[in-house]
């Protein structure tokens, strides 16, 4: 197919039916998959070797790994194991991709992490895991990590080094910036509108330029929520509007971002808390217009995906990232199988 196309899975359906679905996606000519590491639901490492396991060509990457929950050497240890599982894709590049965030709150305090100077560790996690993929010793001595003589020391298997490309999954400008100067893609966020997006790439390319580089050396995949249904359109806009007092809730930062007023920001919060129950959705999402869902997300019938999904590639995204927010996968799979927008 001539676009990328990649789907995103988090928590929302059965780990086996997810399984299922991405051999689907495989077969009907999708690129990749996107795995959450998010809140304390479903791990991205077992997730992604799952996928690994079960599909042959489908690349698979991490959407994003918090970079405080682990040691780089530990996580440069299990992207290599992956890297081997997985094997070669069809053009002959591993098929494993790390994508690394900086977490957010309220999950962060509440397990004890502070997150201080995120853009200077993440530029040292950065630098770092594009070491160890070497397969060479690396002493590393930084404000955040320190490494002393440590490499991947693989006694009996390949010890070529791992063609794992790496990702930053950035919001905030100063990520953004970073993502275009350090990294080989940057990881876009989802329920943000087009026009953030424009401005996203922008500021990527601001630090593309930085290091010498052009746009076109820096993939731009989205997250993009898609709640598809040709039967039930109205369903569909329902299942997206708890999804955005979800985020109403925990990353306000990401809807005032996309136009999101404070009073209606500070009205979706007063009803919702964290962890919010079902109940809490259903009763935020009533007070969310539906012409703001529209503006960031892909909702309604397959014809209203496709047309939103347009807008985002249109706007300097790679790869839309389709993350099906309805209980069945199949029907966003088959509107963007063989889609040239």
């Amino acid at each position: 197919m001539t676009q990328r196309m990649a789907l995103y899975m988090q928590d929302k359906h059965d780990i086996h039916y997810e399984i299922e679905m991405a051999k689907y996606a495989e077969e009907r000519g999708f690129s990749e998959i996107w795995q959450a590491d998010t809140r304390l639901a479903r791990d991205c490492i077992v997730m992604m070797s799952a996928f690994l396991a079960e599909t042959r060509t489908l690349r698979i990457g991490s959407g994003v790994l918090p970079i405080w929950t682990r040691n780089p050497a530990v996580i440069a240890a299990s992207w290599s194991t992956m890297w081997e599982l997985g094997g070669k894709g069809p053009d002959g590049r591993g098929r494993v991709m790390l994508g690394l965030g900086a977490w957010w709150e309220p999950i962060a305090s509440r397990v004890g992490v502070n997150r201080h100077r995120p853009l200077p560790a993440m530029r040292e996690h950065i630098e770092v895991l594009r070491q160890l993929f070497t397969m060479e010793e690396v002493t590393y001595q930084g404000e955040f990590i320190n490494l002393d003589r440590v490499r991947l020391d693989v006694a009996f298997g390949d010890t070529s080094p791992r063609d794992i490309p790496l990702y930053i999954g950035a919001t905030g400008p100063k990520m953004l910036e970073l993502a275009g100067e350090i990294c080989d893609g940057v990881v876009l966020n989802y329920v943000v509108s087009v026009d953030y997006i424009r401005n996203a790439v922008a500021l990527v390319e601001k630090g593309v330029r930085k290091a010498g580089k052009t746009l076109a050396d820096v993939d731009r995949p989205e997250l993009i929520v898609c709640c598809l249904s040709d039967e039930r359109p109205d369903l569909a806009m329902a299942e997206a509007k708890k999804l955005a007092a979800y985020y109403f809730a925990t990353e306000p930062h990401i809807m005032k971002a996309s136009g999101a007023s404070d009073d209606l920001l500070k009205q979706v919060q007063s009803i919702m808390g964290w962890p919010a129950t079902e109940e809490d959705y259903i009763k935020a999402s009533q007070v969310i217009p539906d012409d703001l869902v529209r503006t960031i997300m892909a909702v309604g019938a397959s014809d209203e995906c496709r047309a939103k999904i347009a807008e985002y590639i249109k706007a300097g995204v790679t790869c839309p990232i389709l993350y099906p927010m309805m209980d069945d996968i199949q029907p966003v799979i088959d509107a963007f199988a063989d889609w040239e927008p």
